[in-house]
């Protein structure tokens, strides 16, 4: 029988009709998505355009044979928008990747018909609200779920333990609270579980160790656990490769069961209060590379059995109360790579054969009492990048062998008692960025001959060295800071110095230097601080020397200067401190400007200085001085008259002018967009209409900040830029959008959005009801703030930084971090706000070089200040200061008189204490409207304030390491004494 055409015909568009239909919907679905997804000019999907059966081709998107889509992976796109419940009809996908995306919002529970899903990835993203458990029930084939750094809440899901193939769970990053859900030790496919970093309590579940495929298990940092500390029931996780449970309040002993896991590449058990003896059975973890202890109330000594642990590259056993002596195994290691045991109480000498296996990179053991020779090869593998050995007893010589070597960025042997001459090849090595050799018995001279070009920092002070300054120090073109008081220096001071761009500091106190000062030194105008005092200097301070831009510090005393002292010192808005005391200078001191701030200390012991308000001083008038008083007088009124005309006459001609552009702007600036970081059910217009005067909440430099009720019962904080462009012209603007617009954080002010035309911009906040930290701190409500309020703040706030710091990437500098720029909301709970000055850094550790100074007086690192670079440590000086505000209850500036600030108040008013301790130097300070305080928590708060505050960055904490310490005081605080003033 013959096949009638309109067989085939119907045969045909049985099969093509339905993936055309199919086809049809994707396409569809992929375009509705789109348009939920917006980016920052516009659709950050610009290849999803409408066209028959293209969306195959659309990027991020994989197709099946029958042109259903089956994958969905867009990420590190900068969007912002919310997942829309059509997502829902894309029932063939397979993988959803939507990471790094910016996209806020909850999640909608049309998720639940995408019954084909194996992976589901939406880390890195602003999602908030509760995880809506019930989506994945019906997901059975479900491997893999990764939600890590959003801002959900509420209790850890419990639907997870039904999916049977589920081998990767992280949950971790989040704001999930309650406890570990029992349940979920019923997951036994799952081999990567994480659930740190968010705000979990109770006990850790020993039954996880019924997991029989668990490799990786994170359950540390931020989360508090209470009870037993570490289940010894985790022995029986054979499978484990990493176990990590750093920084969750963690108590007890360390079980010595966990060495019957032969797998176990990585354990971190850092930052926690783990006491008792290190077990000597965690020489059976022979596969270990990675083992972290530090940072907590361990005692006893290295288990000698842990020569047995051969692979190991980490060893991190600092900041506990370990004692005796450094076991000679640890040099025989073959794999060590890092060596970090600094502040425990170890004793004896290092091992000779340390770094023999060619590989040590890292040694850190200060604050020890180790004593005798540094080994000799510490760099046998020309691998050894830190070397820090300060605050021991070490004697002899630096090994020559430590100046040949090429891979040292570091070298820090500060406060022991080294001898012998300081390695030559030390200031020619080609990546040390540091060489610390201060506080010791070092003699002889400097080299000649020296190049490093990447030292920018080198401290010699405190020896007993001898001979000229080398001129070859100008050679070391990155350097910063130059140290080489209290020694036996002689000769001048080399000019050639003076030609380092990049120069800050530069101390040569107390030695034997004779000469001028080079007229040369006006020519570095990055310097910031200067000590040349106690030496043989004489002839008169270079005129020039008052043009140095941001020149803070200056100390001249204890010489044998003359002549007058420069009047151009008063416009020096930058010099805070001038000791010009014990010299030979003349004529009087002059008055005005910065000299308000000095006091007469600075200018004590010059027998010719007159007082500045002494008239009759016989060496104040000079014949230029005489000459302007015989002329001032006849032409004084005239100046005057022809002065007024001037200013009169170009006011009027600028206003008038100002007032024809203004006018014509209006006219083209009419319009007024709205543009939204989140859904908003308010219009443009209604925000202009709480434009009002009666509306103000606040003024500042970059603008006013109203009140605006909007129609839908919400309130929100408007903030009025004037002006528009981009960079420093912009008042903030663009930093705000970018920073802001991009992240979200339960302790960071959030941007709603932004209303703007083509002259003014109006950026839109959530209220906070209590305003800031600082007027309500510093008002008349300050006494309403108790300690456990202010306490919390701190963590609050400190949480917020953190973030930035450490969870954003690229990593956020704030760079203007003070009391004032914290709000409150109607609980009280902290924000971090205004971001006008924030800066993007892209390599952690690293640091950005500023045009200028930018952030508040009184919260500007030193380091900032002199050098005009700027790192994360930088914002961790800022919050040392905040804390210091919450314990004192003053205000940064303006309290203490002479231009000084609450840093330096604080360390002179603790310097001066007759009996010195913790408890004496908080009860100095305390703010005297603070009643009933447990002084074991404020006595914490202030020793973390004050390593906030340490001059040198390096020896600041880091945010991460700040929330540590005060989410997890010392032990002696949980029951402290109250206090009542």
């Amino acid at each position: 029988m013959k096949t009638s055409p309109l067989y085939y015909l119907l045969q045909f568009l049985s099969v093509i009709l339905p993936l055309c239909c199919h086809a049809y919907s994707d396409l569809e679905t992929l375009l509705k998505l789109k348009s939920s997804l917006i980016g920052p000019n516009g659709s950050g999907l610009a290849d999803w355009v409408d066209s028959p059966l293209s969306h195959c081709s659309f990027s991020g998107v994989t197709c099946d044979a029958d042109s259903r889509v089956v994958s969905l992976n867009v990420s590190l796109t900068p969007l912002h928008g919310v997942v829309p419940p059509v997502i829902g009809r894309l029932d063939r996908l397979v993988n959803l990747t939507l990471a790094a995306d910016n996209l806020t919002g909850s999640l909608p529970a049309e998720l639940s018909n995408l019954t084909s899903m194996r992976l589901l990835n939406l880390s890195t993203n602003n999602f908030s609200g509760s995880f809506p458990g019930k989506i994945v029930v019906g997901m059975p084939d479900l491997e893999g779920v990764d939600i890590y750094n959003n801002n959900f809440s509420g209790n850890l899901p419990a639907e997870f333990v039904n999916l049977k193939k589920l081998k990767t769970l992280h949950l971790g990053g989040n704001y999930f609270s309650g406890t570990i859900p029992e349940a979920y030790s019923q997951i036994l496919s799952l081999q990567s579980l994480g659930l740190q970093g968010n705000g979990l309590t109770g006990k850790i579940p020993a039954s996880l160790a019924l997991l029989p495929d668990l490799q990786e298990l994170w359950l540390g940092y931020f989360n508090n656990y209470e009870g037993e500390g570490i289940p010894p029931e985790f022995g029986a996780l054979t499978s484990l490769r990493l176990l990590d449970l750093a920084g969750c309040n963690l108590t007890g002993e360390i079980p010595a069961s966990l060495g019957n896991l032969k797998m176990m590449h990585s354990l971190f058990l850092q930052m926690n209060r783990l006491t008792g003896f290190i077990p000597p059975e965690l020489s059976g973890l022979v596969s270990l590379q990675s083992l972290d202890l530090s940072i907590n109330d361990l005692t006893g000594e290295i288990p000698g059995s842990f020569v047995e642990l051969t692979n190991l590259t980490l060893l991190n056993l600092f900041g506990n109360d370990l004692h005796g002596s450094i076991p000679s195994f640890i040099g025989e290691l073959p794999n060590l790579e890092v060596l970090q045991i600094w502040e425990n109480n170890f004793t004896y000498e290092l091992p000779d054969n340390l770094g023999r296996n060619g590989k040590l990179m890292i040694l850190d053991v200060a604050s020890n009492h180790l004593t005798g020779e540094i080994p000799r090869g510490l760099c046998s593998g020309g691998r050894l990048k830190m070397l820090i050995l300060m605050e021991n007893f070490f004697v002899g010589p630096i090994p020559s062998q430590l100046g040949e070597c090429k891979s040292l960025t570091r070298v820090r042997v500060s406060k022991n008692y080294l001898s012998g001459t300081i390695p030559a090849g030390f200031f020619n090595l080609p990546l040390l960025d540091m060489l610390e050799l201060s506080d010791n018995l070092f003699a002889g001279e400097l080299p000649a001959r020296i190049s490093g070009e990447t030292i920018t920092i080198l401290l010699v002070s405190n020896n007993k060295l001898t001979g000229e300054i080398p001129p070859a120090i100008g050679n070391l073109a990155s350097l910063v800071t130059l140290s080489l008081d209290f020694n036996h220096f002689t000769g001048f001071i080399p000019g050639q110095i003076f030609h380092l761009n990049k120069l800050s500091k530069f101390s040569a106190s107390s030695n034997n230097i004779t000469g001028e000062i080079p007229p040369s030194i006006c020519q570095c105008e990055s310097l910031s601080a200067i000590d040349f005092s106690q030496n043989s200097l004489y002839g008169q301070i270079p005129l020039d020397l008052t043009k140095l831009p941001i020149l803070g510090v200056l100390n001249l005393s204890r010489n044998y200067l003359s002549g007058p002292i420069p009047n151009e010192f008063a416009s020096m808005t930058s010099l805070n401190q001038l000791d010009l005391s014990y010299n030979d200078f003349s004529g009087g001191v002059p008055t005005g400007g910065q000299f308000q701030a000095f006091n007469s200390s600075s200018f004590a012991g010059n027998a010719k200085l007159c007082p500045s308000h002494n008239q009759t001083c016989p060496f104040y008038q000079t014949p230029k001085d005489s000459f302007k008083k015989q002329h001032a007088a006849s032409f004084g009124t005239t100046k005057v008259i022809v002065t007024v005309i001037v200013v009169v006459t170009v006011f009027a001609v600028i206003t008038l002018t100002c007032m024809r552009i203004r006018g014509k702007r209006l006219e083209k600036s009419r319009a007024w967009k709205l543009t939204t970081f989140q859904r908003l059910d308010f219009k443009a217009e209604d925000v202009l209409e709480c434009l009002k005067e009666e509306n103000v909440i606040g003024k500042g430099g970059a603008g006013i900040v109203y009140r605006g009720s909007m129609p839908n019962g919400i309130d929100v904080a408007i903030k009025r830029l004037v002006g528009r462009g981009s960079g420093c012209s912009d008042h903030g603007f663009s930093a705000e959008i970018q920073t802001l617009g991009r992240i979200r954080h339960r302790n960071i002010v959030r941007l709603l959005g932004y209303v703007s035309n083509k002259d003014t911009n109006l950026l839109l906040y959530e209220y906070m009801p209590n305003g800031s930290l600082g007027e309500m701190l510093h008002g008349s409500k300050g006494a309403h703030l108790q300690w456990e309020t202010r306490y919390r703040i701190a963590v609050e706030a400190a949480k917020g930084l953190c973030y930035l710091h450490h969870d954003c990437s690229p990593l956020i500098i704030h760079r203007d971090v003070k009391s004032n720029n914290i709000l409150l909301d109607l609980d009280y709970e902290a924000h971090v706000a205004d971001f006008g000055l924030a800066k993007f850094l892209r390599d952690a550790g690293a640091s950005e070089c500023m045009s200028s100074v930018a952030g508040s007086y009184g919260y500007i690192a030193p380091e900032y200040a002199y050098t005009l670079k700027v790192d994360e440590k930088s914002d961790v000086y800022s919050f040392g200061v905040v804390l210091l505000e919450l314990v004192a209850g003053r205000k940064p500036v303006g309290e203490f008189g002479d231009g000084v600030d609450i840093v330096r108040w604080v360390k002179k008013t603790i310097s001066e204490l007759a009996h010195p301790s913790d408890t004496a130097s908080v009860l100095a300070v305390i703010d005297q409207r603070l009643n009933g305080y447990p002084l074991t928590s404020v006595v914490n708060l202030f020793k973390i304030a004050m390593m906030c505050v340490e001059d040198e960055s390096v020896e600041r904490p880091t945010m991460r390491e700040v929330v540590h310490m005060l989410t997890n005081p010392p032990q002696s605080a949980a029951a402290p004494p109250l206090l009542t003033l």
